[in-house]
């Protein structure tokens, strides 16, 4: 495999530390790495950070280990988190640990260093600290308290030698990890070294060293300014215009120029020095040189499929790069993109279904997926009549789909279909259906807000041909469907106009009834008024004259 092959492993191990925050220390060692970070914090997002940078808390499994954390904390104060903590249940002092283990979920362990005052009751913290104060004995603490700090620890393989030094020549190293020196003893893979005073800088990878400039990819080849690839495909560092790259060391800038060939050029990136003594525009990677040799243009790094291999993956190009993401429905997980369990956040009202890339809603018996919101479900009934929906707590609160009728029997509640049909909504045709009707017009005519037929104007009707109505089937119901997440009306708005009026004649036909009554009651009490007692008179006397 050749060089550029060989890195591809090393950049995806240092992609997780790029962008991290720097330890305060560090300390490596065999094949481990530690390091102390000062930020305050809470046991799990102690053991959160840790994973970010593709290690875990420390533990402490050894006297070697327990040199290295007094080491790390000999100039701190405060209480910082290791990776110690209680699975569940009790403490137990006969135990390995005393029921305690490690992050890493096992109780391997040659060394302890408990406080004395152990709390072995069931209500003991459930995580483990160690401090200055307390001469660095693990010490029982909640995990929900506040620690001022943590240490990690990185395990890895392959490290690489310290490099010799010549006389008046000191070597000094930068690790992965954000830490360095120049008595680093061990120095894990991705680990820089530079010679001083001639500034010449390698790289670690599998037990040898790399001389810079190395992949652009990588910290960006090691150069002082830029890194670029030259027209034989290896790497090469170059400068502002005005200055030259040092051919000792071929990364670091020197010097100005007092007759810059590149000035003449007017290279939009690099000005690149040939063999032959050539100057030549080029570009950074992700760009490709335009027709006038100057010029660079982003260039589709994913029009070539071989960028991101693995199933469930797409490339995605950006502006002089690109990446690799997964599709839709699927997560990054363990460096390949697995499916996402959309139904574990309950996006259905009813059941969901999950599949490879997706999910779909389904509904309880009885109801349908709504075609206005997908994940919402209405009732349904789809034949002349059926049982109503009714409340458990209250039966006599019962619902129907939209264009049935509740209508209560003596063995329960049942939704009838109505014929929305016999109330004449549309102009000319009108088709029946569960819960619904459709309107359609005759030939020459079309639909117009669903129920209204329009005469077309560039035909003729054909009035008496004796042909059957030609169907327009418009595209939406006149009856609106219910929102999803609403009961559908158990009464219909024309059955609820017959109950006003028949109310309205009944009220009028009470109050003419009445009035007759009261009318012959009145004639009655007046002829009675009139006829006098027995062995009474009225006082009238007869009178007698001439006519």
């Amino acid at each position: 495999m050749d060089k550029a092959g060989l890195l591809v492993a090393l950049l995806v191990f240092l992609m997780g530390e790029v962008g991290r925050t720097e330890p305060d220390s560090g300390y490596c060692i065999g094949n481990e790495c530690f390091t102390l970070f000062r930020t305050s914090g809470d046991f799990l997002s102690a053991q959160a950070s840790c994973r970010q940078r593709k290690g875990f808390l420390m533990t402490v499994r050894s006297s070697v280990s327990h040199d290295t954390l007094s080491i790390l904390l000999g100039n701190f104060t405060g209480s910082f988190w290791i990776g110690l903590q209680l699975p569940s249940g009790c403490p137990d002092p006969t135990a390995g640990l005393k029921g305690y283990e490690w992050v890493t979920k096992d109780r391997k362990s040659d060394f302890t260093n408990w406080l004395p005052t152990f709390d072995s009751s069931c209500s003991a913290p459930g995580c483990v600290s160690v401090s200055k104060q307390n001469e660095f004995k693990w010490t029982q603490m909640p995990c929900h308290g506040h620690a001022e700090g943590f240490l990690c620890e990185n395990n890895f393989t392959e490290p690489c030698p310290s490099l010799p030094a010549a006389p008046g020549e000191s070597v000094s190293y930068v690790t992965p990890y954000g830490f360095g020196g120049d008595d680093v003893l061990s120095l894990p893979p991705g680990s820089v070294a530079t010679r001083k005073p001639s500034e010449q800088k390698y790289l670690c990878h599998s037990k040898k060293w790399l001389h810079a400039p190395w992949s652009c990819e990588i910290f960006e080849g090691g150069c002082e300014h830029k890194c670029t690839v030259d027209p034989n495909k290896d790497p090469s560092c170059y400068c502002p215009a005005g200055q030259t790259v040092s051919p000792v060391n071929k990364v670091t800038c020197e010097g100005g120029l007092t007759d810059d060939p590149c000035a003449r050029l007017r290279c939009d990136h690099v000005c690149y020095q040939y063999k032959d003594g050539s100057y030549r525009c080029t570009c950074e990677n992700g760009f490709q040189l335009a027709a006038d040799g100057r010029t660079c243009t982003d260039f589709d790094e994913c029009a070539d499929a071989r960028q991101c291999p693995g199933m469930n993956v797409m490339c995605v190009n950006t502006v002089g790069s690109f990446a690799c993401v997964c599709k839709e429905g699927y997560r990054a997980s363990g460096g390949q993109c697995v499916d996402t369990d959309e139904c574990a956040s309950g996006p259905c009202e009813h059941d969901c279904v999950n599949y490879p890339g997706g999910y779909t809603c389904t509904c309880f018996e009885g109801y349908v997926v709504s075609q206005k919101s997908p994940d919402k479900c209405e009732l349904f009934c789809g034949a002349a009549e059926c049982p109503a929906v009714c409340d458990p707590n209250n039966r006599f609160q019962c619902y129907c789909p939209q264009g049935y009728l509740a209508e209560e029997r003596d063995s329960g509640t049942f939704c009838v279909e109505i014929d929305e049909c016999q109330f004449l909504y549309c102009d000319q045709n009108c088709e029946n259906s569960f819960g619904s009707y459709v309107c359609t017009c005759n030939k020459g005519y079309t639909l117009v807000d669903g129920f209204k037929c329009v005469k077309d104007e560039d035909e003729e009707t054909d009035t008496g041909s004796g042909m059957s109505p030609s169907p327009n089937i418009p595209t939406e119901s006149l009856v609106p469907h219910p929102g999803p997440t609403q009961r559908p009306a158990a009464v219909t708005a024309g059955w609820l106009v017959g109950i006003i009026v028949c109310t309205v004649f009944f009220i009028v036909l009470l109050v003419f009834g009445i009035h007759v009554l009261l009318s012959r009651r009145g004639a009655m009490e007046t002829g009675a008024a009139l006829k006098a007692p027995d062995g009474e008179t009225h006082g009238l006397q007869q009178v007698s004259g001439d006519y």
